[in-house]
């Protein structure tokens, strides 16, 4: 004879096995992609590594538009014969100068056509931070308001916007980011959420992504450590990993630095994040690694240490 307490420990323990499943499921659906950032301007050798490594979308730059913007549809035709989703366009900067507001938006609603036209999904941005003074309240306001704007442009060609939080940018820090998302409209302003740029401007992403779980729609995944010397010297030489006024900081392949990348993915289990995630360095860490060399030792962190399904 079956008890009620027995009865409902095991309806108890169905739902939480059946919970489990749901969020391995949810996990499972996560599609990784990977940014041709790190070849430069070299796009076709980046969608034959991206997809010889075996990632399922790319993101891409203003290079796309210089090199493809007259013929998106060969670009199209490209990512699709490499079984690629063009995923992002990083559509560069967004200025919050007024006298500039007109420009900024014509200038990014062009790229959210081009995005629309080669078969892409999202516009990403990220803003200047002011020079020569501090970030007043009406920086996040304005820039808020900006975005919502240009997010409304966007959504009509059906191609949503994602602000990408950045270092050197208005959102840097956590309460920044806080600032910007709360001058925005939600319905037309999505976050790119970059666990590596968070953790450097002072914030904990694995709290972060459970805070912002209902603004979440694209990821940037990679790690950050502290310059050692001869990686600051390239960086000053050209380099991207340098931050003015927050100490040496290098973006590195997941595993190498101090973000809590396992945490991070516990995290994402728990808002069953099933959008895009694109792995993202801005440059090869290492004197004598490839972009391709860089994106398999990243591929095999997130199979072998994450058991994720790329």
């Amino acid at each position: 004879m079956v008890t009620r307490r027995a009865f409902v420990s095991a309806l108890a323990s169905s739902y939480v096995a059946s919970a489990f499943r749901r969020t391995l499921n949810a996990a499972a659906t996560m599609k990784f992609g990977y940014a041709a950032i790190t070849w430069g301007s070299n796009i076709s050798q980046a969608i034959d590594d991206i997809a010889a490594v075996g990632f399922r979308g790319i993101q891409l730059r203003g290079e796309a538009v210089a090199q493809f913007g007259a013929r998106p549809q060969e670009l199209r035709d490209t990512l699709a014969r490499h079984q690629l989703t063009f995923a992002v366009l990083s559509s560069g900067n967004l200025s919050i100068d007024p006298a500039r507001e007109r420009e900024m938006i014509a200038l990014h609603r062009d790229h959210a056509q081009f995005v629309r036209d080669a078969g892409g999904v999202y516009l990403q941005v990220i803003d200047e931070r002011p020079k020569g003074r501090g970030v007043v309240a009406d920086d996040y306001r304005r820039l808020g308001r900006l975005m919502t704007e240009l997010g409304k442009r966007t959504a009509d060609l059906g191609i949503p916007l994602v602000y990408h939080h950045h270092m050197n940018s208005t959102g840097e820090k956590p309460h920044e980011v806080d600032a910007v998302l709360d001058a925005a409209d939600p319905k037309h302003v999505r976050l790119l959420f970059d666990i590596a740029h968070y953790q450097q401007g002072g914030g904990d992403p694995v709290k972060a992504i459970r805070q912002y779980r209902s603004w979440i729609e694209v990821l940037h995944l990679k790690d950050v450590r502290a310059s050692l010397p001869a990686v600051a010297r390239g960086a000053e030489a050209g380099g991207s990993g340098r931050s003015g006024g927050s100490g040496g900081y290098e973006f590195v392949e997941l595993g190498r630095g101090r973000v809590d990348v396992p945490g991070v993915f516990a995290a994402l289990r728990d808002i069953a994040f099933d959008k895009w995630a694109i792995v993202e360095l801005d440059r090869v860490p290492d004197p004598g690694r490839t972009p391709k060399e860089s994106a398999e030792m990243n591929r095999r962190y997130l199979v072998d240490q994450l058991h994720q399904t790329i």
